[in-house]
């Protein structure tokens, strides 16, 4: 504060000084040097003494304008502070009203089983709020609580006025009271405990687990441990492919991803192999007859540009994408082909993509599969899109490497990979028993001998789901398929001839651990036990159960991502509350219900950029290096009801660019924008997560009146987690 002196000289403190800049009227500043104190508005008592009656009068008045500046110039900052939380509510408020009046709820499941699983969590949600009220009614009536021993102390004290004054007349709500509470005590505490227990047990299972995967995944970090190419085998870092150009065929399975369709083929299509050792099979089930006709028109394209590559159209979409890659595994033209690589229709594989992992194969006539990691082009796109990517850094960082390492054998991924077609034939080829037709033939083929690679340095591009609704669908199949998989593979895992500790670690680990435990556990506990524990107070879950090691399991999780840290606890809870949808797909599969057997495409939104396309037609010169022979492939048939369209014979040496040029691109981009907003978007309500929601509420209320902390945040922002994802607030709306 600085200071002022009198007119005798003496130093003292006259109001607290006020700097305000103002540049227009509309537009002004205020820096408060300091805040004032009682000094600053009293002289000191030989000052006032020595002044004249006028001179303090003056003083005091000039002190009281400055304190009532100061106090206006607060208080008008204070209300455009609370202006602008309340513009950010409100403009947040109509946000949710908009969205929850467009919404729709989840009524496209199969209704039977959905509404068996919805009554059961209705059940519970009924059963706390009357507990709430009877609980909120005895806190009033004076039975406070904050350990669940003193229920009974409390109890004993009354039985003893009781039976000490027999003409004592307990009230009728103390006498119910305590009824409830000695048979929680007696019938209701134990189960639920020793429930908890077994929960807490398998918790930890899975979280040491997780723990040896994190610390495995250090150890090949620190040694450097990566697969190697064996002696004269392709030296990758060069990039030369050193004469090994073996025949090479590549899928594209696609669906009604008309989306996606251009970028795919495009980028197969410039892959670094002689045209003569590749064919590039666009598998398309498609049952809508404009995306048929543009995927064709595509292929017909790069047809011309020199690419040799193919259209199958299969009739009848028997299997799904098992069907669909079985079905071209039969043409016969497929015998003179020693590798398959399968891209699913949003994957996007660099041009050195098969020299990088194709030289593995070469001496290694144990190798029957070469995964690559998945890399996202949308990881960004929104809190949903940066939440998965958290997951699936973990999944190939840690699970996949690892397990690549140690056991050579992991879960074939459905896409970005190449497997040798010798290793397919023995193990049975495509099955269309389970929607994770990946898992099967990875599983078939480990039973068989065959080895697997995993490459953490080789990445495919591919897209995340950016909607709830397909997020949702898409954790439904990968984990009611793996339960269907695990009852159809147990009698062959038993029988197989592979060792014990390989049969273990398929039974207990892969399908066991971590397809089974992990979701019944993780709804289980946090879901239905932590939340009853709250009205049956004599069953306890401790804090570190609570906070502690899902916090500690959920840094391990994040730790391939580390730019995601500041996302850790919306991880942690929403991974909770995906629970409840793997928990419900776990159950469909083991118990074989309807919900196990569909299959829904995910929807894709084509985030390829134009940069991405550019790159494309930069690489696309290369298609034409190495062997420059002529290529002609004559028609071949496959099944019946299945179309085959080739190029004619004559050969051609285009070196220009067949994707889209970049305007007509910008043209198409603007149009599909335009299409875009004239579609009518809506949020679907799911009645599970908003019944979860309320449960969790209801159990944080009743935590306050027994004062567990740690419980009662955990629950309140776990409650907030499951309505904000019940009301499809989280990622992007549904067309």
């Amino acid at each position: 504060m600085a200071p002022s002196f009198t007119w005798w000289g003496k130093e003292t403190h006259r109001g607290t000084p006020v700097v305000v800049k103002m540049e227009n009227p509309n537009n002004w500043s205020m820096v408060e040097l300091e805040g004032p104190s009682e000094d600053d508005f009293l002289l000191p008592n030989d000052d006032v003494s020595s002044m004249s009656p006028y001179k303090r009068e003056k003083v005091r008045n000039k002190n009281a304008k400055q304190l009532t500046w100061v106090l206006l110039l607060k208080a008008h900052k204070a209300a455009g502070c609370l202006t602008s939380i309340g513009s950010a509510l409100l403009s947040l408020a109509s946000v949710v009203r908009r969205r929850v009046a467009s919404g729709r709820t989840d009524s496209t499941e199969n209704p039977r089983i959905n509404n068996r699983f919805y009554t059961c969590i209705k059940f519970f949600l009924w059963l706390s709020v009357i507990l709430l009220g009877f609980e909120i009614a005895a806190y009033f009536k004076g039975w406070h609580f904050s350990a669940s021993d003193l229920h009974l102390q409390y109890l004993y004290s009354l039985d003893f006025h009781t039976f000490a004054n027999p003409f004592a007349v307990r009230s009728v709500f103390d006498s119910f009271y305590s009824k409830w509470v000695l048979i929680r005590v007696e019938y209701l505490a134990p189960p639920l405990q020793f429930l908890a227990n077994a929960c807490i047990i398998l918790f930890l299972i899975q979280s040491v687990d997780r723990l040896v995967l994190c610390l495995g995944c250090f150890w090949v970090k620190m040694r450097k441990i990566k697969p190697i190419v064996k002696q004269g085998g392709v030296d990758l870092e060069s990039g030369d492919g050193s004469g090994y150009y073996p025949m090479v065929l590549v899928q594209i399975p696609m669906c009604n991803e008309k989306e996606v369709y251009q970028q795919s083929i495009g980028a197969v299509c410039c892959l670094e192999w002689p045209k003569s050792r590749l064919l590039i099979q666009v598998l398309d089930d498609s049952d809508d007859p404009t995306t048929q006709r543009l995927i064709n028109e595509e292929v017909r394209k790069w047809q011309k540009e020199g690419a040799n590559i193919i259209y199958r159209h299969r009739v009848n979409r028997e299997g799904y994408k098992a069907g669909n890659l079985k079905s071209a595994m039969n043409c016969s033209y497929v015998e003179d082909y020693e590798f398959v690589a399968i891209f699913d229709a949003d994957f996007q594989p660099m041009p050195d993509f098969l020299k990088r992992t194709v030289p593995y194969f070469k001496d290694n006539e144990d190798i029957g599969l070469v995964q690559a990691r998945w890399s996202f082009v949308n990881k960004d796109e929104n809190l949903l899109t940066r939440l998965q990517h958290i997951n699936l850094a973990f999944h190939f960082e840690v699970e996949q490497q690892v397990n690549g390492i140690f056991l050579n054998f992991f879960g074939f991924n459905g896409t970005a990979g190449v497997w040798r077609i010798k290793a397919l034939e023995e193990s049975g080829g495509w099955l269309e028993r389970t929607t994770v037709e990946d898992m099967d033939i990875a599983v078939r083929a480990h039973l068989h001998g065959w080895k697997f690679i995993f490459l953490n340095d080789v990445e495919c591009q591919c897209e995340l789901p950016e909607s709830y609704e397909a997020y949702r669908k898409q954790q439904h199949r990968w984990h009611s398929g793996p339960m269907q998989l695990f009852r159809l593979c147990l009698p062959a895992i038993i029988k197989s001839k592979i060792s014990i500790w390989k049969k273990g670690n398929l039974i207990f680990l892969f399908f066991l651990l971590r397809k089974l435990i992990l979701p019944f556990y993780s709804f289980t506990l946090f879901c239905i036990i932590l939340p009853m524990t709250m009205f049956i107070p004599e069953a306890t879950l401790p804090s570190w159960v609570v906070c502690y090691i899902p916090a500690a399991m959920s840094f391990l999780n994040i730790l391939p991502a580390p730019k995601s840290f500041p996302f850790i606890v919306p991880y942690l809870l929403f991974e909770n509350t995906m629970s409840v949808t793997k928990f419900n797909a776990m159950v469909s599969g083991l118990f074989q219900l309807g919900s196990a057997y569909e299959w829904v495409v995910t929807k894709k939104s084509g985030r390829s950029s134009e940069g991405d396309l550019a790159s494309l037609a930069d690489e696309k010169p290369k298609l034409h290096r190495g062997v420059s022979d002529d290529w002609a492939v004559t028609k071949k048939s496959g099944r019946s009801g299945d179309l085959a369209l080739l190029a004619d014979g004559k050969p051609k040496h285009h070196r220009g660019v067949s994707v889209p040029d970049l305007a007509e691109l910008r043209e198409e981009i603007k149009e599909k924008e335009k299409k875009a907003s004239r579609k009518k978007k809506h949020n679907r309500i799911y009645t599970k997560e908003l019944a979860l929601a309320f449960l969790l509420l209801t159990a944080s209320v009743r935590s306050l009146l027994s004062a567990q902390g740690i419980h009662f945040y955990f629950l309140l922002f776990q409650g907030i987690s499951f309505l904000l994802v019940g009301l499809d607030l989280i990622g992007e709306q549904v067309d």
